[in-house]
């Protein structure tokens, strides 16, 4: 990522650690209020937000506190997108095992893919799996941003 981040976003690196992933996503859900989002898009997006971060960290990087996990956002009035990177072997989106199978019922796995592709507008895995895109639209467009 050689560019800088547009006006509006930012980009931040850390360690693969859960402590670092709660302080980025209390710094995005604190521009995400000034939005004009509903309180169910919030929740949707902040569900997503976490799950891709623990992901990250837990799956992509394994816990290892030498890996870095880079985040990229852009926060807009009616648009949220995010690019998270992590420095893992990568995996195929197609091959997660369906949470919504009856074999996969009570397994572990798939869950967070699952909530994200449902709350979120838009969800890609780059290839070779280690980079997560969502984006989030808001559901109407044109809504003025609520009063303080």
């Amino acid at each position: 990522m050689d560019n800088p981040p547009a006006e509006g976003s930012d980009l931040i690196v850390i360690a693969s650690d859960l402590k670092e992933a709660r302080r980025v996503q209390r710094l995005i859900e604190k521009q995400l209020k000034a939005t004009s989002f509903s309180e169910r898009e919030m929740f949707g997006i902040r569900l997503s937000l976490e799950e891709a971060l623990v992901n990250a960290i837990k799956h992509g990087n394994r816990l290892d506190p030498l890996k870095k996990v880079e985040i990229e956002y852009t926060v807009q009035i009616n648009h949220f997108e995010i690019r998270i990177t992590d420095e893992g072997p990568g995996y195929i989106p197609d091959k997660v095992p369906d949470c919504k199978a009856d074999e996969n019922l009570t397994r572990p796995g798939g869950r967070g893919l699952f909530l994200m592709r449902h709350y979120m507008t838009e969800v890609r895995v780059a290839p070779p799996g280690n980079q997560l895109y969502m984006a989030k639209v808001h559901e109407n467009g044109s809504k003025v941003p609520k009063s303080s």
